[in-house]
């Protein structure tokens, strides 16, 4: 007869296996790992400790009692990666097709209980069904649970979310509460309503990839915030995510190595940014000759091209970092760059990152579509964010800060620590030939050569206003910089803002406007 131990090592095989090899054969049929083989790629090798192993469904309505499994189709515990204490879910397909009844959302409620407690990032790698039916109502209080909690440890913890199947329903709320979503192209779907029911009500017929999958999230609706190729490019690239992040909003991020790549002294910097107004450049560039080792992990780099937002370091601190885009719609603001922008600045205030800006910007964009479609609201997102961050705030000027864009981005006003510019660089309520037309309309109407005038005029409105000295000599520009000299100065800038503190007024929240 078997005595405990074995009875104990017995339960926990034939909980590891569940679903035993036709499950996992079914997985492979789809490009998919198990929940088991996924945690052991995100986590360091031997740091799992599982929680709730033998927790099965109270349900016994529909069947369900001759359903009961260990781990009700979920995997939940904690771990370490890069040595950083984890607590992790991870939905198990090939059990009750991980379907969210009762006992499932406590596990997962559980973890993330336990994680605000200690202040450690949670990860959770949604592969479900969704709403288990049979449990009804059970099902559905669940995912309140879990969406609630999402929202308390919002700003208090790091919240990572990755797609590695279907994710549909109610179930796609708790990735869109948390910070990153990552995607695996052609294996991850995430959708409110399926194509039969789309097809049903609106007509329209539409696949799952179409509908939902990684590429629309990636680069359509911004719901990712990072696409992989297959799952072991998604796991390394949380990792990665990971080694810049801080357990919690009380600590700030974690410092590496420091680095003197790229020398203070960078010529190839002179070279990057056009004098031309309308020549374009990737910022990118600017970007990776300034940071440690040129290392920058873009975030929703397929979204919203026209704003760039990702983490680097400088000095060995981690940072997070914004540019206008000059190759896409001449980095103008719009509605989703303004979105993808306040809420990346969000994050970083959240978790004690400064931000550089990296300012090339014309304005926001103008017309009807924009106008309808709400992008006072959205712009002012950014001016609302900014404002709110108490992070140190840096912003370099490499070009073109006109109007309402510069004030977000660049405006001392907004309680910038720091702003510099290149000697190239044109700060204005608007660019010089609008502002020519404007302010001298009539007198180059009645000019006897008008062209004449009008390219006088603006060249003396240039000279004028469009230089970073009008406003140097203002007190809004704190230096003119050479570009070569950029690491050196935006160094010097964060070791005299690292320590800043910044009191508000006490309050439950601000009123973003959303």
């Amino acid at each position: 007869m078997p005595g405990p131990i074995d009875e104990l090592r017995k339960r926990i095989e034939a909980a590891q296996a569940h679903g035993g090899e036709a499950a996992k054969e079914r997985q492979r049929k789809q490009g998919k790992l198990t929940a088991r083989e996924r945690l052991d790629l995100l986590l360091d090798p031997g740091s799992f400790s599982e929680i709730g192993i033998f927790v099965e469904t109270r349900s016994s309505d529909f069947g369900m009692n001759e359903k009961r499994i260990s781990g009700d189709g979920v995997v939940t515990g904690s771990g370490t990666v890069g040595g950083q204490l984890v607590f992790v879910v991870s939905q198990d397909f090939g059990t009750l097709g991980g379907s969210l009844g009762e006992m499932h959302a406590s596990k997962i409620v559980k973890v993330q209980d336990l994680a605000l407690k200690a202040g450690c990032p949670i990860i959770q790698i949604l592969d479900s069904g969704g709403a288990r039916i049979q449990e009804g109502v059970l099902s559905l209080h669940g995912y309140a649970q879990i969406f609630q909690r999402n929202t308390v440890a919002s700003g208090a913890i790091p919240q990572i979310s990755i797609i590695a199947g279907p994710c549909a329903g109610g179930a796609v709320y708790s990735p869109a509460i948390t910070d990153f979503v990552f995607m695996v192209d052609g294996l991850s779907k995430m959708f409110i309503t399926g194509p039969d029911v789309i097809k049903a009500v609106t007509g329209e017929e539409v696949t799952f990839e179409e509908l939902g999958g990684a590429a629309v999230h990636g680069a359509t609706s911004g719901n990712a915030h990072f696409v992989a190729a297959d799952e072991r490019e998604c796991f390394a690239s949380v990792r990665r995510l990971l080694s810049f992040l801080p357990g919690n909003n009380l600590d700030d991020p974690p410092m590496a190595d420091s680095s003197e790549w790229p020398p203070e002294e960078n010529p190839a910097l002179n070279e990057i940014v056009p004098v031309e107004a309308t020549r374009g450049y990737d910022v990118r560039d600017v970007i990776g000759n300034v940071f440690d080792h040129g290392d920058f992990m873009e975030v929703q780099a397929d979204y919203a091209l026209n704003i760039v937002v990702g983490f680097a370091r400088l000095g060995g601190r981690p940072v997070g970092v914004t540019g206008n885009q000059p190759v896409h719609l001449a980095g103008v603001l719009d509605i989703n760059s303004s979105d993808k922008l306040a809420r990346f600045v969000r994050f970083c205030d959240a978790y004690n990152f400064p931000i550089f800006n990296f300012v090339d910007v014309p304005g926001y964009l103008p017309g009807t579509q924009q106008e309808y479609g709400g992008v006072i609201r959205h712009g002012a997102k950014v001016l609302f964010a900014y404002s709110e961050a108490t992070v140190p705030k840096i912003a370099l000027i490499l070009r073109k800060s006109y109007g309402g864009a510069y004030i977000a981005m660049s405006g001392f006003g907004l309680g910038y620590d720091r702003v510099l510019a290149y000697p190239m660089a044109e700060i204005a309520v608007m660019g010089p030939d609008g502002a020519a037309n404007i302010i001298f309309r009539r007198e180059i109407e009645a000019a006897a050569d008008p062209e004449a005038l009008r390219e006088e005029r603006i060249a003396e409105f240039r000279e004028k206003f469009a230089t970073p000295y009008t406003a140097a000599v203002q007190g809004l520009v704190d230096a003119v910089i050479e570009p070569a000299h950029t690491r050196r100065e935006l160094i010097r800038a964060l070791e005299m803002t690292a320590n800043k503190r910044e009191a508000r007024p006490e309050k439950k929240h601000g009123n973003i406007p959303l």
